[in-house]
C-alpha cells in the first residue's frame, strides 16, 4: 500500500479478492470507469448488466479510498434536510430531490441482498442532538418529512429515552432512522467487485489514469496501456481533480480519522451501545460511532484541516471517544487509520457531464449511500433515461474562491469558524 493510513480494522478483516492484473496495451470499450470505489464500481456493474461492455480501472486496489475507509455509517438523505431544500427550490422540486436521495438506501440493500454480499449491514441510524435547539429542529424535520413525504421510518427519541440506544448523558435528545444503519465498507466494495467481474466488467487494478480526452471518442491512459471508450466515468472523489483539472476546486478535502478499540466485553459493548445503532451526533465537527460484528467500537472524531496525518491517530482521536465514553478511556486500540473526505461548498454532491464524460463527487460524508446511487444513475443515463441524474446535476454548486493558492487556506479558515460554534 502507497498509503499508510489505508492500514485499517477494514483491510485487517477483508474478505478474499485476489488481485486483478494491471491496464497494458490497448483496449477498447463501451464505457470505462476510473475509479474501484463505490461509484465506480455501482456504474460498472448496472451498465454491464444492461449490456455495456465496461473497463474499470483503479489507481490502487479496490476499496483503497474512502470506500474502504469510511465510518460505515448509512445516513439516508442529504447533508440539507428536507426543510432547507423547500426554502431554496420550491416544495416540488425539494420533494423530488429528497425523495430520490432516500432510495439511495433501496439501491445498498439490493446489491447487498442481490449478490449475497457478506458486509455484516446491521439496521438503525441515530442522529443525536448536541444542543437541545439541534433536537428542536430535527423534530421539526421528521415532522415536515411525515407530512410531505409520507415519510414514516423517523422515530423522534426523547432526551429521557436516549439510554435505550447510547450509553452517555452527553445528547438531549435525537432521531433514530430505522431505514439507516451501518456495515463493513470494504467488504462491500469487494462484494460489488466480484459481482461486477461476474457480470463482464474488465477491472485493472495499480492503473492510475495519466491522460483523459473527454471529447469525442473518449482516450484514457495510463503509464502502460490505454482505452478508447464512447463514454467514461469519473469516479474518484477526492482524486478526481487530477484526473479532470477543472473539476479539483469544486471540493477541499478533510481529513477524517477513525480508531478501533480491541473488541469490547459483551455487557461493556451493549452498555455503549444497547440497540447496535450507528450514530453520528449534530455538532459541525461531528463524532460518529458504531460497533462492528466482533465487538469493537469504531470511532471517528476531531478536525484536522491540515493534509497531514497526526503522528499518533488513536492519541488524536481517543478524547473524543472518551469524553463520551469515560469507561473506554484506557481501552486498547488496535486499529488507527484515515482520509480524506471531499466537501462541497454547500455540501451537496456534484454531478454532471464534462464532453462524454459523467462525474460524481463531493459526497461530503454522506457517501456510504448516495454513491451506489450515483453509479446506478450514470449507467441509467447512459443506457435508458437521464432524467433522475439531471435531478441531482441541476443542484447549483461554485467553485471554491482562491484559486490554486488560496482556495485550501480560505476555505479551512470557513470551516474553522463553523467549528468554533459547537465550541461556544
Amino acid at each position: 500500500m502507497s498509503d499508510p493510513l489505508a492500514d485499517s480494522y477494514y483491510r485487517a478483516s477483508a474478505n478474499g479478492f485476489g488481485p486483478q492484473p494491471g491496464l497494458k496495451g490497448p483496449h477498447s470499450c463501451d464505457l470505462c470507469v476510473i475509479g474501484g470505489g463505490f461509484t465506480g464500481l455501482s456504474a460498472a456493474l448496472a451498465a454491464a448488466e444492461a449490456g455495456m461492455s465496461v473497463i474499470l480501472l483503479e489507481a490502487e486496489t479496490i476499496g483503497f479510498g474512502a470506500s474502504g475507509r469510511n465510518g460505515g455509517q448509512l445516513i439516508p438523505g442529504l447533508r440539507w434536510s428536507l426543510g432547507e431544500l423547500i426554502a431554496t427550490f420550491g416544495p416540488e422540486r425539494a420533494k423530488a430531490i429528497f425523495a430520490l436521495a432516500l432510495t439511495a438506501r433501496d439501491s445498498v440493500h439490493s446489491r447487498v441482498a442481490r449478490h449475497a454480499i457478506a458486509c455484516d449491514l446491521s439496521p438503525g441510524h441515530l442522529e443525536a442532538a448536541h444542543k437541545p435547539a439541534h433536537f428542536e429542529e430535527m423534530c421539526r424535520e421528521a415532522e415536515l418529512r411525515r407530512n410531505v413525504l409520507g415519510d414514516e421510518t423517523l422515530e423522534i427519541i426523547t432526551p429521557d429515552a436516549m439510554a435505550q440506544h447510547v450509553g452517555t448523558d452527553r445528547y438531549h435528545g435525537g432521531v433514530l432512522d430505522r431505514s439507516g444503519g451501518h456495515f463493513h465498507p470494504l467488504n462491500y466494495a469487494l462484494g460489488l467487485a466480484r459481482a461486477c467481474l461476474a457480470a463482464g466488467v474488465q477491472i485493472f487494478e495499480q492503473s492510475r489514469v495519466t491522460g483523459l480526452q473527454p471529447e469525442g471518442k473518449v482516450e484514457v491512459r495510463t503509464a502502460a496501456g490505454q482505452v478508447s471508450a464512447a463514454h467514461a466515468v469519473i469516479a474518484c472523489d477526492s482524486g478526481t481533480g487530477a484526473v479532470m483539472p477543472s473539476l479539483g476546486s469544486y471540493t477541499v478535502p478533510i481529513m477524517n480519522y477513525n480508531i478501533a478499540t480491541v473488541p469490547l466485553p459483551p455487557a461493556l459493548a451493549e452498555a455503549i451501545l444497547p440497540s447496535n445503532v450507528a450514530v453520528a451526533d449534530s455538532r459541525f465537527v461531528l463524532n460518529y460511532y458504531r460497533l462492528s460484528a466482533d465487538r469493537r467500537l469504531i470511532f471517528g472524531g476531531g478536525e484536522k484541516y491540515s493534509q497531514n496525518p497526526p503522528a499518533d491517530i488513536a492519541a488524536f482521536v481517543r478524547p473524543h471517544m472518551a469524553r463520551l465514553f469515560p469507561a473506554l478511556g484506557q481501552v486498547s486500540i488496535d486499529f488507527a487509520w484515515g482520509g480524506a473526505v471531499p466537501v462541497t461548498a454547500n455540501r451537496l454532491p456534484h454531478f454532471g457531464r464534462r464532453g462524454n464524460c459523467f462525474f460524481a463527487h463531493g459526497f461530503s460524508g454522506h457517501g456510504a449511500l448516495l454513491t451506489t446511487l450515483a453509479g446506478e444513475l450514470i449507467a441509467e443515463a447512459l443506457t435508458g433515461s437521464a432524467d433522475r441524474f439531471d435531478l441531482l446535476a441541476g443542484l447549483p454548486h461554485r467553485r471554491f474562491p482562491g484559486g490554486r493558492v488560496l482556495q485550501r487556506p480560505l476555505a479551512t479558515m470557513g470551516l474553522i469558524l463553523f467549528a468554533m460554534r459547537d465550541r461556544l
